[in-house]
């Protein structure tokens, strides 16, 4: 039977926005939990174990993330962050002595990744961990002149057709989590030592938007053009929020030969 269980979306709850980070509660007891109160604080090893010792029972916990905010559908936004332990993030914790009929606030706990984790708990840094790990596709570099060759001195462009929205969908502790991924900004990298970023694309000529001049004759550049991915997600077909990060994937560098125009005469 499983004792614990966590309705991420439906049991976030709002608490005033006086309510601090960096606040030092007082430990919960150790003994006697159900006598916890909701301005305590449990240690994620407390929590864990208080799990495992009401596996078989009629005794239920569930976390909630303390949230300054609220969006549609009752999403976190804003989840209040713990000093200590660093990087974790504050949750109230719940229990039910009757498989969940009535539920009682015994305190809160701060928890790190992986504590949350083992506590099914689905946060931030998860869907960042998860925007993370999707392999986005690199942007496709197109070069004129075409067919691997350009001249000296010549203006050369660059563009890419990679510009639209990629979604991918995960699951999260049986729920489903859409991911979607849009190339915010590009970095093109000429091959000869120079680049530049910006957030345009670039475009096939006449419409240069980027271009680049080979001083150097007689020689093979290996031009590339990396993409930086904005994200946002969603749980379970709610409301779209925005992941914090960007990602950036680097391009595969391609062959250019930069030659030197021979005038011939002709008949």
């Amino acid at each position: 039977m499983r004792a614990f269980f966590v309705l991420f979306v439906a049991t976030a709850l709002a608490i005033p926005a006086r309510a601090v980070a960096d606040e030092d509660l007082p430990p919960c007891p150790t003994t006697n939990v159900a006598l916890g109160y909701a301005g305590c604080q449990h240690t994620a090893e407390q929590i864990l174990v208080l799990v495992q010792q009401a596996a078989g029972t009629t005794i239920r916990y569930r976390v909630a993330p303390m949230c300054v905010e609220m969006q549609e559908q009752a999403v976190c936004l804003n989840p209040l962050r713990c000093s200590t332990p660093p990087n974790t993030l504050r949750y109230h914790v719940y229990r039910s002595e009757d498989s969940g009929a009535t539920w009682v606030e015994v305190g809160s706990v701060c928890l790190g990744e992986d504590d949350s984790d083992s506590l099914q708990v689905i946060t931030e840094m998860r869907i960042l961990r998860e925007f993370k790990r999707i392999q986005w596709p690199e942007a496709d570099l197109v070069i004129q002149p075409p067919n691997g060759k350009t001249l000296v001195n010549l203006k050369t462009n660059f563009y890419t057709n990679t510009t639209e929205p990629q979604m991918q969908p995960v699951t999260i502790f049986g729920h489903t989590i859409e991911i979607e991924a849009t190339p915010a900004s590009y970095t093109w990298h000429f091959g000869d030592g120079s680049s530049t970023s910006g957030l345009q694309p670039g475009d096939k000529y006449p419409n240069l938007q980027v271009t680049h001049a080979y001083v150097e004759a007689d020689v093979t550049v290996r031009p590339s053009v990396d993409v930086a991915y904005s994200g946002k997600w969603r749980i379970d077909g709610g409301g779209w929020r925005e992941i914090d990060e960007t990602l950036t994937v680097e391009g595969t560098p391609v062959a250019l030969q930069v030659l030197t125009a021979t005038p011939h005469l002709v008949g």
